[in-house]
């Protein structure tokens, strides 16, 4: 009777470790999907920062004063006023 219950308790413990075992194998294979994963949205983060500061650049570019004042005069037709046409108002 001893023999039996030792037989059944020895593979209730094999059967535990073979579960275990597969348990690690797939937390292992997902550990590295995701490490993968990481990666990829790292680089993903580091083209949109290259991006950002390419496109902060280009904006600085367009809203400097020479840039607006040359479309005021081309594009809409705008002058400078004559200094006699100049009214300052203080508050």
């Amino acid at each position: 009777m001893w023999g039996r219950t030792r037989a059944w308790v020895v593979a209730l413990l094999g059967l535990a470790v073979f579960a275990t075992a597969l348990e690690v194998v797939y937390l292992k294979h997902a550990t590295r999907r995701l490490f993968g994963d990481l990666q990829g949205l790292e680089r993903e983060r580091d083209a949109l920062n290259v991006e950002w500061g390419q496109l902060q650049l280009e904006q600085s570019t367009w809203a400097t004063h020479g840039r607006v004042e040359t479309v005021a005069r081309e594009r809409l037709g705008l002058q400078v006023p004559p200094p006699e046409s100049i009214v300052l108002v203080t508050p």
